[in-house]
């Protein structure tokens, strides 16, 4: 979808009066583009470069089909970021990259990674290229108003602990651990051929990635959430989407129903309602799911007994929140990037 000038400028504007409020000097910026890149490993550095001089920090995944990453940075450093982007004229597809926007506290980073992979949302199906079809983009509203219909379904395309904190209310969730399996599960799907598949996930690119794949197998009538459930909420307040929507960083968990707003997650240890994402403090078990507090403090951080008893379990942390960091020791932003020779070279 193309992005006009008025959309651009009310962009803009939403950001600036944002950043009236002194306790939210930074943002998160959500997006993708999937548009050939030549010379990718090029990009790449180039783009990790981009991104320390501007002070961001975030999980970028740059490859030979497109660009996909979240960053944080202040106000002025995100809006640079955007501009340069979309006015980049060797990129095709940038110029139309619909940015989500959150406001935070704080950076919900500790560092810059970039990283040069096959695909920028790995799927193992390097070979389907979205940028050649996909399903029919819906609005937020063009969603809500079909997905009720009786012969739609509503699909859910992400991860077994992504739609367990939250999905859709009647949406279809398929039992996977990683995005990657969801070629697998496709003939599970069979008995909804006659079907119309709205596909979701958080911010659209799984959705990108599913809906081709979904065609190519036969489906004929395929559609996707334009902006995923993040942009769901923003747009249309978020209506009938249950519990909290995972996200990628620090935040981990996100409200997205201002409208009808309910908790669907348990537990994993009492099984009572919780929505409190953390990883089990056995670093040999290190499962990601939702533990309530009270069931931490408890375990000591763990999800099981076993665990809790492991010899080499870490040392729960209240402030922590179930998270365990790695040690930066003191953050290096060149560390890990293989143009820091080029840097001094030619900044000499």
């Amino acid at each position: 979808m193309k992005t006009t000038q008025n959309n651009q400028e009310n962009l803009s504007l939403r950001v600036v009066n944002n950043v009236e409020n002194p306790h939210f000097p930074y943002r998160v910026l959500l997006y993708y583009c999937f548009t050939p890149i030549e010379n990718p490993e090029k990009f790449k550095e180039e783009h990790h470069l981009f991104c320390i001089k501007l002070g961001l920090r975030g999980r970028i995944i740059v490859a030979d089909e497109g660009l996909n990453g979240t960053v944080c940075g202040t106000l002025e450093a995100c809006q640079i970021y955007m501009d340069i982007l979309k006015n980049d004229t060797r990129f095709e597809g940038f110029k139309d990259i619909d940015f989500k926007i959150d406001a935070s506290e704080t950076n919900t980073f500790s560092k810059i990674n970039v990283r040069l992979k096959k695909e920028i949302v790995h799927a193992g199906i390097p070979h389907i290229k979205p940028y050649h079809g996909t399903g029919t983009h819906l609005s937020p509203q063009q969603f809500k108003d079909l997905k009720d219909d009786e012969d739609v379904i509503i699909l859910d395309v992400r991860s077994d602990y992504e739609h367990n904190l939250g999905h859709f209310k009647n949406a279809i969730t398929l039992d996977m651990e990683n995005f990657r399996d969801f070629p697998e599960k496709i003939k599970e799907l069979e008995k909804y051929k006659d079907k119309k598949v709205l596909t979701y996930c958080t911010g659209g690119i799984k959705c990108e990635k599913a809906s081709a794949l979904l065609l190519k197998e036969g489906f004929a009538a395929v559609y996707q959430l334009h902006g995923g459930i993040i942009k769901y909420g923003k747009e249309v307040g978020g209506e009938d989407f249950d519990g909290k929507c995972y996200v990628f960083d620090e935040r981990v968990a996100i409200d997205v129903n201002e409208i009808n707003p309910t908790l669907v997650s348990m537990c994993y240890v009492c099984k009572q309602r919780s929505d409190y994402m953390v990883n089990c403090a056995n670093p040999k078990c290190n499962r990601h799911t939702t533990i309530c507090k009270p069931c931490l403090e408890k375990m000591d951080g763990a999800c099981s007994q076993e665990c809790k008893e492991h010899p080499k379990k870490r040392e729960y942390q209240a402030e922590g929140k179930g998270m365990y960091k790695k040690n930066l020791n003191g953050y290096n932003p060149y560390i890990g990037w293989k143009a820091d020779k080029i840097i001094s070279k030619n900044e000499r």
